[in-house]
């Protein structure tokens, strides 16, 4: 009996040694967090600054009938129909004729071509005399004003037909054509006719007083729209103002813009990213993997399922990811998931290996 209470004694003071040896804290720390990681390799970055603005035909005019007439639209000989909105004009084509008989009658082209003929015939019969000696320098100088006020005149009368006329001054775009009916009388003044030529744009753009160091003339910029969401157009930064708005903290600027493609339309409000600054080749990382405390930044990296801490220093940055100049290298297995609860040394469990 003394023995069996001998034994119990001791395997009850066993177990109370070997209970007061174990520690709470290195059974947890042995426990081990499941991370996802991401293989870090070379990639590039933007710094874009966010914008956005009404985009507007490089090119765009509206005519005005020039003197009254009976109104008579051009057929169009793309199409061999009368032109409609949406068309698309060339330099040069006449789109409206004005016909007022009265008005061309007393301009009189074919009399005035005929004195211009006349005046040029004499002048050259005046030369051919004064050569035999029939006729003085001064005939010659008369005959010479007789051609130029001849030529003024048949010039001037073409002008004045040319009014009856409207032209397109540059290749375009029809955009507005307000409705006459054929034949009908028109004033002078009307509203004619409007053409845009927007194959080139540009955009007004108001910049906050805090980028007025990183964004300059030369810079590219990504032009997007709502309706186009996987297709982006190319611009430029065309000009900056040096002024700062004192009411709103903006400073004005204009980015053209290459619409080649004639997928902006005029008077579309898109977006502008400003590419200020790019690195390319570099080490790049979710901004959703960098912790920050204070005035450090840090991120884990995997080695032998366990957590390594590493302090980093950091560049520039976009909407999703910032460049680390320092502290992380090509190769490390960087945690991008799960590194809210690592301490350095944890031991980890990867979950899944992203490809960066």
């Amino acid at each position: 009996m003394r023995r069996c209470c001998k034994a119990l004694a001791l395997l009850l003071s066993v177990g109370i040694v070997w209970s007061c040896s174990r520690n709470p804290e290195t059974d947890r720390s042995e426990i081990a967090s499941p991370v996802s990681v991401a293989e870090i390799k070379p990639a590039a970055i933007s710094k874009i600054i966010n914008t956005s603005g009404t985009a507007r035909a490089n090119n765009e005019v509206e005519l005005f009938s020039r003197m009254a007439g009976n109104y008579q639209l051009q057929r169009n000989p793309a199409t061999g129909a009368p032109y409609k909105l949406g068309d698309k004009v060339a330099s040069g084509q006449t789109i409206i004729k004005l016909e007022d008989k009265e008005y061309e009658n007393n301009i009189a082209i074919d009399t005035r071509r005929l004195n211009l003929d006349l005046a040029m015939q004499e002048e050259i019969s005046t030369k051919s005399l004064y050569d035999k000696g029939g006729v003085t320098q001064t005939d010659i100088k008369n005959a010479e004003i007789k051609v130029i006020n001849a030529k003024y005149e048949y010039e001037n009368g073409e002008l004045s037909l040319d009014n009856m006329k409207i032209v397109a001054p540059f290749g375009g775009t029809i955009v507005n054509l307000p409705h006459f009916t054929q034949n009908t009388r028109v004033e002078q003044g009307e509203s004619m006719i409007s053409i845009m030529d927007y194959s080139k744009m540009y955009m007004e753009i108001n910049l906050p007083e805090s980028a007025i160091s990183d964004v300059k003339v030369g810079q590219q910029v990504a032009i997007t729209h709502y309706t186009m969401p996987y297709d982006t157009l190319s611009g430029t930064i065309a000009e900056l103002s040096p002024a700062i708005s004192t009411e709103t903290r903006t400073f004005k600027g204009k980015i053209s813009i290459d619409n080649g493609g004639l997928k902006i339309r005029p008077g579309m409000f898109v977006k502008a990213d400003v590419i200020v600054d790019y690195v390319e080749n570099t080490i790049v990382v979710p901004k959703s993997a960098v912790v920050s405390n204070r005035n450090e930044k840090y991120v884990y990296i995997v080695e032998r399922n366990t957590a390594l801490r590493r302090n980093i220093n950091t560049g520039i940055e976009d909407e999703d990811n910032i460049q680390v100049t320092s502290g992380l290298k090509m190769g490390d297995n960087l945690v991008t998931k799960g590194q809210e609860t690592l301490r350095d040394n944890s031991k980890v469990k990867i979950q899944n290996q992203i490809e960066n």
